[in-house]
């Protein structure tokens, strides 16, 4: 074989490595960017989820606890957000969601609080933080999607 036939391949080999690395790193990366806006939209559309539920469900727990009249079209925009976590959400942060409605719909059954009880309530420590539980469970998920992309 001719040393110029050899140095040709050479140069061809060599040219189509590269080509391939090139080309490689370049589905790789834009693979990862891929993976990081969908990590980034999934963490962002539950964040929005759980935000909207604590609003409601903490604005419906005031009410609940200064009436015994429910209002049908709060309790039924929580149940939707709950029901629209039950496509989203790990089991846990459904469980807690769930203990909160129960609670608000508990609360409406109990009797009114005044403003002073309220306040002697939060001082003693006597828990009327029903969303305790499910914001500690949404905070976990949230950061176990951040961790596991």
């Amino acid at each position: 074989m001719d040393i110029g036939y050899v140095s040709a391949l050479s140069a061809l080999a060599g040219s189509a490595v590269g080509g391939l690395t090139s080309a490689a790193t370049t589905w790789l990366s834009q693979r990862a960017q891929s993976r990081a806006g969908q990590i980034s939209r999934e963490m962002t559309r539950r964040e929005d989820l759980y935000r909207d539920f604590i609003t409601a469900a903490s604005s419906t727990y005031g009410d609940a606890l200064m009436s015994n009249e429910p209002h049908l079209a709060d309790l039924v925009a929580l149940y939707a957000l709950t029901n629209r976590m039950r496509v989203l959400s790990a089991p846990r942060t459904i469980a807690c969601a769930d203990q909160v409605m129960m609670t608000i719909i508990d609360t409406y059954f109990s009797p009114n609080r005044s403003v002073r009880e309220l306040r002697d309530l939060i001082k003693a420590g006597a828990g009327i933080d029903p969303l305790r539980q499910f914001s500690e469970a949404a905070r976990d998920e949230v950061g176990n999607i951040f961790r596991l992309g």
